[in-house]
């Protein structure tokens, strides 16, 4: 089961520790994801991300960067890293589409990574494969670890986001899920070291659901 990017965002033991009494329970890390629909000549092109990591997981990008102007060299190396290990993992995003999953290209448009005052932000702009059809058609899409290591939600429904072009055509709605007491007994009893079984997906039966219907 993959670590890189729990381990390029800094989760060590000592986060545990400073987590208790939930320290043997899964997430050990929290991101806070703002989505934006990215939308061109009527056609769904992408996605617009905006993921700010909590304080403990800030803390060794934050320690890196020292006091590196934002734009600098520096920066830009790390933004660099934060995104390889982003991209190995698919963007942690899933988009479905009539019951097909639709693609992304392997290189974002656009990516950067700053300090907001104790937290680091990563952005980056998820461009799909193929544009795809907005006028009729029905969208949902999820971004989430795995392995549930990390936890990747939304603060507030209004986190995912329709452009101004797209408001009037199109509906976008936020759901979270409700596992039921034996995935969340599991889910907690996972020690740090431990790994879920891959083909039980844990993270998706956690993620929430984004879901964008146009007219």
């Amino acid at each position: 089961m993959h670590r890189n990017l729990c381990n390029k965002i800094g989760m060590f033991a000592l986060a545990a520790m400073l987590w208790a009494p939930v320290a043997l329970a899964h997430p050990h890390s929290f991101i806070s994801l703002v989505t934006t629909v990215v939308a061109q000549d009527g056609q769904f092109t992408g996605l617009k991300m905006q993921w700010t990591m909590d304080e403990i997981t800030s803390a060794d990008l934050l320690y890196d960067a020292g006091d590196a102007k934002p734009g600098s060299a520096v920066w830009k190396k790390l933004a660099a890293e934060v995104m390889a290990n982003v991209l190995e993992q698919h963007y942690f995003t899933e988009i479905w589409h009539n019951g097909n999953k639709v693609t992304f290209i392997d290189l974002p448009a656009e990516y950067g990574l700053a300090r907001v005052d104790h937290q680091a932000v990563l952005t980056f702009l998820l461009p799909l494969a193929h544009p795809q059809p907005l006028k009729g058609q029905t969208y949902t899409f999820s971004t989430f670890d795995p392995s549930y290591y990390v936890d990747m939600s939304y603060d507030q429904p209004m986190d995912a986001r329709l452009p101004q072009a797209l408001v009037e055509a199109c509906k976008i709605s936020v759901t979270t899920p409700q596992p039921d007491e034996n995935i969340l007994a599991f889910a907690q009893s996972l020690d740090k070291a431990d790994a879920p079984p891959e083909d039980m997906g844990l993270g998706k039966q956690f993620a929430q659901q984004v879901r964008m219907q146009c007219q």
